[in-house]
């Protein structure tokens, strides 16, 4: 089906009608030629079978609507609604008006599906810090880090002044001091809000909790106490802590033979486990483009049922009997279904795992009932399962690069591998393939549409992209295949009769390599491309660029082409911020005339500091001297001028607020100014109603900011808390300027980025 609709998608005629350029002036001969090729490109792309790709795209539009609310839906009203849009579609379906219906239907019942998805999880968010909570429960996750472990800590009892019962908190601890999962513990901590965005446009760490059941962060003040349950904790915490005892048995293993960091990445690899690693050895993984092989995705699921798969069918081809009587190859699929079954479980089933079960899922039963495997249909049903099961993974990175690197390579070996080895008689092809050559062409390929197709959500969330890629990529990829992978598997198989070791070794050495290629790569000039913040707008139009490349047949998939451009140059020219303010007021960082930030601070916070950093493009770390250079402080606070010249204040005391109003323009405080102020005071109500803000020079009048906030006026949404008072708009920045009406800030864009 999908083979007649390419050539049909193909066939376009290539003259207008004659005469028809007398009907045109100017001389125009080719429009009614153009607008026939048009209708088309158009009709072929609508035709059958041609539709169901879209589906998703349409689905994944309604969700990302439901985000973008600046309030929280009526669930059941959403529901109702897209359920009259589905009868409506069941009737029109063998009309015309079908597959416009159809993805509106998807549209509406994506917004509908992650309504009820919050409204079936509600739970109460801690709002407020508590120091000193009594809490008692049972331990569902645990993970270990670098310098400090953590765990999830599901609450039955709960002791703390003014604050809700909470259903769920993570918790951290000293290293090598978590309890196990599974455990019923009692203990004291301290426990903070979830970490609202650091700035407008950047990850809302908040939400992603939220739609992990937990409603606060925070520490364990003392010992911990593991204490016999006072009732069962079920079957989901049996589950979870029999496959926690799996992972640490196997890590355990591993640890026996390894060390460092080439044992943190076995286990990764094998298990999920990646927050041992080390932190230069993981900022060059990402820096050189390796980051991808730390996080169980589509190549190690393909991996595992791959190499299962041939494995067991060649084996199966040692007894001619069965290869005549027997569906060796359907019984070696089914084998390494159960295979990727397992290897999901084990990792932990994060999305980017579990879409790279569904893709394989499919591809393997294709193989068993004997139909075409790799398809976009593949894709569109993967895809659709997943945002069913969790559409809050749409506004996650980890769901959008997955999705946009299948999408290219599907469409690479759909499109682009029979358009490229179409011809390939000749002998000097030959030659090449005898050589290998057509294997490195097709993995530098590979890794060039992965990467292009990734580096928009790279560029947005982490703020760089990774110019030498392909180089690492052909470095490490065939070592990981052909080593790395199959030796963890062996191993893996080889524990229970104790003959492991030997595999592990074999694994480190493919580590090591891709360590090596890893820091060489990260070493190279121009390495780390750093890319500064823009909004939301910039990313959809490339997602919408990168879709149209990937579906489209016709020459209409030019115009996705296009719309990355756009996106390119929209991104490029997004300003910058010239002030940002901290929720809690304790940091500030103002834009002098070398057009780099300066910081003003009251405590220090390197994590959002980081943040402000890479969102910058700035190559400075948070201890850097130049940061303060500028700054002048005092005990009643900081002051440190505009590009302009004009100062903004971080006032500390109330006694040097009278001074901060005389010469400063803006003023961030947690006092009373005095009331014939002249600046522009941003204080700690306005703050806490509006967290974050980024303060952007107006166009209209460079006298005047305009203001993002990270929270919308009004209603909240229920992982965030109610807004108190909406900060102005539109801030006066001098003393000439007579101060605004207050207006609503603009609502939040559609956050997303990596904790």
């Amino acid at each position: 089906m999908e083979r007649r609709d390419r050539t049909r998608a193909r066939t376009w005629p290539t003259r207008a009608p004659a005469g028809a350029g007398a009907l045109l002036p100017f001389g125009l001969s080719w429009g009614p030629a153009f607008f026939d090729l048009l209708r088309d490109w158009v009709r072929a792309e609508a035709g059958p079978g041609r539709l169901l790709p879209w589906t998703p795209v349409a689905f994944g539009a309604g969700i990302a609507l439901y985000f973008a609310a600046d309030h929280e839906p009526v669930a059941w009203v959403a529901a109702a609604t897209a359920a009259g849009f589905v009868i409506a579609a069941v009737l029109l379906r063998r009309s015309r008006a079908f597959a416009p219906v159809l993805l509106l239907t998807a549209l509406l019942a994506g917004f509908a599906t992650a309504s009820l998805k919050a409204a079936r999880i509600a739970h109460p968010v801690l709002a407020a810090p508590v120091f000193a909570a009594e809490l008692r429960g049972f331990v569902e996750i645990r993970e270990e880090r670098e310098r400090t472990d953590r765990f999830v800590l599901r609450v039955t009892q709960m002791q703390a002044a003014r604050a809700p019962t909470l259903e769920r908190v993570r918790l951290s601890v000293k290293k090598g001091t978590a309890p196990t999962v599974g455990s019923f513990v009692t203990l004291k901590a301290r426990l903070q809000p979830p970490l609202q965005p650091l700035r407008p446009g950047s990850y809302d760490f908040a939400r992603d909790l939220y739609f992990q059941g937990i409603a606060a962060s925070g520490f364990v003040l003392g010992a911990i106490t593991t204490t016999e349950p006072p009732q069962d904790g079920g079957w989901r915490l049996r589950y979870a802590a029999v496959m926690q005892g799996l992972r640490d048995a196997i890590d355990a293993r591993i640890r026996a033979s390894l060390g460092g960091d080439p044992r943190a990445i076995a286990t990764a690899l094998l298990t999920g486990k990646r927050d041992a690693i080390s932190t230069p050895v993981n900022d060059a993984m990402f820096i050189s483009g390796l980051g991808h092989v730390l996080s169980i995705s589509g190549y190690h699921m393909a991996v595992v049922a791959g190499v299962v798969f041939f494995a067991l069918r060649a084996l199966l081809a040692l007894i001619p009997r069965l290869t005549v009587t027997f569906p060796i190859k359907k019984v070696a699929a089914a084998v390494a279904l159960l295979a990727a079954a397992f290897y999901l479980a084990l990792s932990g089933a994060e999305v980017a795992t579990q879409r790279s079960f569904l893709m394989t899922a499919v591809v393997l039963i294709a193989v068993m009932v004997d139909r075409r495997a790799i398809t976009f249909r593949t894709l569109a049903l993967a895809a659709l399962v997943v945002l069913l099961i969790a559409p809050e993974a749409l506004v996650h990175p980890s769901f959008q690069m997955s999705f946009a690197a299948t999408l290219g390579l599907v469409a690479l070996i759909q499109i682009g591998m029979p358009a490229l080895f179409a011809q390939a008689d000749s002998s000097t092809a030959a030659r090449v393939a005898l050589w290998g050559g057509r294997e490195i062409a097709l993995l530098a390929l590979a890794s060039l549409v992965a990467g292009f197709a990734t580096m928009p959500y790279a560029a947005y969330h982490f703020h760089r992209i990774t110019p030498y890629g392909v180089l690492s990529n052909l470095a490490a990829m065939p070592v990981v295949s052909a080593i790395v992978m199959p030796a963890g598997l062996l191993g893996l198989a080889a524990m229970p009769f104790g003959l492991d070791a030997p595999f592990w070794r074999i694994m480190e050495l493919g580590i090591d390599w891709m360590i090596l290629v890893a820091q060489w790569v990260a070493s190279l000039p121009g390495a780390v491309g750093r890319v500064t913040a823009f909004g939301t707008g910039p990313l959809l139009v490339a997602s919408l660029g990168i879709v149209m490349l990937g579906l489209l047949r016709s020459p209409l998939r030019w115009g996705g082409a296009l719309a990355v451009g756009v996106a390119v140059a929209w991104a490029a020219l997004t300003p910058q911020p010239e002030v940002l303010i901290a929720g809690d007021g304790r940091q500030v960082a103002v834009r002098g005339a070398d057009g780099r930030l300066h910081l003003m601070q009251s405590g220090a916070d390197a994590f959002r500091l980081k943040e402000w950093l890479a969102a910058d493009a700035d190559s400075r770390a948070p201890d850097a001297a130049s940061l303060r250079a500028g700054v002048s402080c005092d005990p009643d606070g900081c002051v440190t001028p505009l590009a302009d010249g004009r100062l903004v204040a971080l006032s500390l005391r109330p006694d040097g607020l009278a001074d901060d109003c005389a010469r400063a323009v803006l003023i961030i405080t947690a006092g009373q100014p005095p009331p014939d102020c002249a600046a522009r005071v941003i204080g700690r109500d306005e703050l806490q109603a509006n967290g974050a803000l980024a303060l952007r020079r107006s166009g209209s009048d460079p006298g005047l900011f305009v203001a993002e906030a990270t929270r919308p006026r009004g209603p909240s949404r229920p992982w965030a808390p109610a807004a108190a008072e909406a900060i102005d708009a539109t801030v006066s920045t001098g003393p000439s300027v007579r101060r605004p009406p207050v207006d609503a800030t603009p609502a939040p864009q559609d956050q997303a980025g990596e904790e």
